[in-house]
């Protein structure tokens, strides 16, 4: 069912203390914490305790995973994610000389220290690699797409992570665009489009509706609430849920709209590039920088095939969300674990 739209909001920049542009970021140095050989030593001891009382990764909470000295400085990162720039890259893990199972169970450890993980569906540590499916496939979800790039979009968390397990052997390039300033320049110079992302667009669930539910949803890309901004974005959902009995064509207002923001988070003055290597984890504020890849060829051999690991986070830092985002099941997911376990 459609809904009527929503007041028109009061239109003004927010948070401006979270925009940057690329020349504020230009020194990798400003948002990469390198671990130390004292810092791996104290994951590999955390792993060490969680794996003596958790038979399953999943299993594993942060009391489980005790970081006496790196814990204080993943809260710092978690100030950052959602007061300051809205991203963070933690390099240097040795990947080399363990295996994909410790380094994802030590990635899921770090994750519990910057929140909950999440994800509604229970896919709590997902892989992100080659698994045959293409973006004109209304179905597939963007870890499981091929060498194709994505456009610029959010994830359905709080925070997102991804830790590159192996690399590609060209491209697939991750990329950061800052939705705050582009919201805030929006609205400066583009109110009537800002005003058209404030409305509900409609999505597309992409055949996860439960049975006898409706195939799409609506939700606004942009949204106001308690004076912070909660930006929710993909682009490929909105046009895919066309394709539905019922759901009206995308307006030519509502084209111009993405199509700027598009042409925003493009903007080489709006985005950052990473390419991440072996050992490094990328964590992401959904809410205020949107995330892209470019495209890439892989290797040949299965083992040495692109391969990452993507943690959705519900943070503790953020008490309340609007209506539409507030989530629902995190908490009470780990509290079923926990009790399954015990």
């Amino acid at each position: 069912m459609i809904t009527h739209p929503a007041p028109a909001p009061t239109l003004e920049p927010l948070e401006p203390g979270a925009e940057w542009r690329a020349r504020d970021i230009a020194d990798p140095r400003q948002w990469t914490y390198r671990l130390t050989d004292a810092d791996v030593a104290e994951l590999e001891a955390a792993l060490a305790h969680a794996r003596s009382s958790c038979a399953d990764v999943l299993d594993i909470t942060r009391e489980d995973f005790p970081l006496p000295t790196l814990a204080d400085t993943i809260r710092r990162f978690e100030d950052e994610l959602i007061d300051g720039r809205g991203f963070q890259l933690i390099s240097g893990l040795p990947v080399e000389r363990i295996s994909d199972a410790d380094a994802s169970a030590i990635y899921w450890g770090i994750g519990t220290h910057l929140g909950w993980p999440q994800n509604k569906h229970g896919h709590l540590l997902g892989d992100v690699t080659d698994q045959g499916r293409y973006a004109s496939d209304p179905t597939a979800r963007g870890n499981e797409l091929g060498p194709v790039g994505m456009p610029y979009h959010s994830d359905g968390s709080d925070l997102v992570g991804l830790m590159c397990l192996r690399k590609a052997k060209s491209g697939g390039i991750s990329t950061v665009a800052n939705a705050v300033l582009a919201h805030n320049e929006m609205v400066r110079t583009r109110p009537d489009l800002a005003a058209v992302l404030y409305q509900p667009a409609i999505y597309d669930l992409r055949g996860e509706e439960q049975p006898g539910h409706a195939p799409t949803y609506e939700m606004p890309v942009f949204a106001r609430y308690r004076d912070r901004l909660f930006v929710r974005y993909i682009r490929p959902y909105i046009e895919s849920a066309r394709r539905h009995p019922g759901v009206p064509p995308i307006s030519a207002a509502q084209r111009e709209a993405f199509d700027l923001l598009d042409r925003m988070c493009r903007d080489p003055d709006f985005n950052v590039y990473m390419d991440l290597q072996p050992g490094d984890m990328q964590f992401i504020n959904n809410y205020h920088v949107l995330h892209a890849r470019t495209a890439f060829e892989d290797h040949p051999e299965p083992g040495r095939k692109r391969f990452l690991k993507r943690l959705w986070l519900e943070t503790r830092k953020l008490t309340d969300r609007p209506p539409h985002l507030r989530l629902t099941g995190a908490k009470a997911w780990w509290a079923r674990q926990r009790t399954r376990a015990s």
